[in-house]
Formats: structure tokens, sequence, C-alpha cells
């Protein structure tokens, strides 16, 4: 009976240990390395999808710069109405630091030169807003960044909010896990496939 109980404990001591590392494991890659990201709203359509999920990379922009066309996930503005449900956003980096943005004419100028945005869909209209007003020039400081939507009439942005600062995004969109017949890397675009 000593013997059992031995066996059983050491069981049971074991099973504890294997949850306890789990547990850790799982809180430093969720703390450091990825976090999960539930997309709400249509802001991103139609390359995101209403409650498609998503693993954000927390790590790569400690060592790389974020990019122009990488979607992120980023925390909502303090000008924005944010519930305790929706405190983050999900966007595409448009304005890089020290870019000058105009909008006119449906074209997004960066620097004087339009850009081609092949992640939009042909009937999507950018216009301005309060932030960026149809055919200003904002310069963006050091360390700011342009994000919009891919839904640009539905999408709440910095065309209304404004630049962000760096320390505002949490990480790069990296693998969307549901829904399934999506599964997969995030595609990213970069300039050179844009022109």
């Amino acid at each position: 009976m000593n013997e059992l109980t031995k066996r059983i404990g050491g069981f049971f001591l074991d099973i504890i240990q294997t949850i306890v590392l789990a547990l850790s494991l799982f809180v430093v890659c969720y703390l450091f390395l990825f976090q999960v990201h539930v997309v709400k709203g249509s802001s991103m359509f139609p390359n995101f999808h209403d409650g498609d999920l998503i693993l954000t990379d927390k790590i790569s922009y400690r060592f790389n710069l974020p990019q122009r066309f990488d979607v992120v996930v980023l925390k909502a503005p303090s000008s924005e109405p944010c519930s305790e449900q929706n405190c983050e956003y999900i966007k595409r980096i448009i304005g890089l630091p020290n870019d000058r943005i105009r909008l006119l004419n449906n074209q997004i100028f960066v620097d004087e030169s339009i850009i081609a945005e092949p992640f939009l869909s042909s009937d999507i209209v950018t216009m301005g807003s309060s932030a960026l007003h149809e055919g200003e020039t904002k310069t963006l400081e050091s360390e700011e960044y342009l994000v919009m939507g891919d839904n640009r009439t539905y999408s709440r942005d910095g065309r209304e909010f404004g630049p962000i600062k760096r320390n505002a995004i949490i990480g790069k969109a990296w693998w969307r896990v549901w829904p399934v017949s999506d599964f997969g890397l995030v595609k990213h675009y970069s300039l050179q496939t844009a022109l």
C-alpha cells in the first residue's frame, strides 16, 4: 500500500510539473513572442473578415523596423472610443517616419510619388478626413506611422485619429488561424511589389 501511494503521488507530481511548465511557456510566449487577436469589424475587408483569428508576432519589431504595407495590430489611440473588448485595431502601415503624405483624387502620395496598393479592391475610395485632409500634405515625425484600413470607406484610421507612435504597435499580423479555409501566413506586401 505504501508503494502504491508513492506511485500515485509521483504520478500527480509529474502532472502538476507538466502543467506548470506548459503554463509558464504559454505565458512567456503570450507576453513576449505571439498573441492571439480576433478581427472585429470590416475595416480590413476583403483581406480580413470579422471574426478572423490571427496570431500576432510581437518580437519582429524588436529587431526590425515596421515596413510600409505591413499589417499590424495596434493599441487604439486614446482619442478613440474604446470598449474593453475592442481596444486594439488591425490596420495596414501606409506612412513611415519622416514621410510626406498627401491624399489627392483617390491617390496616396508619399514624398510626391503615387504609391500603388495592390491589396485594395478596385472600387475602394480613399478620402481625407479630420486628421488628413484631401490635398493637404502631412509630414510624419520620427517614430510616427500612418495606418489605414483596407476597407477605406468603413475604417476609422489615421485619416481620422492621425499618426501613431511606434510604441503603439503591438506586433505584426503573422498567421491566420481561423477560418480554416484561410489558414496560413498573412500576406505582406512591399513597395517593390506594389510598383
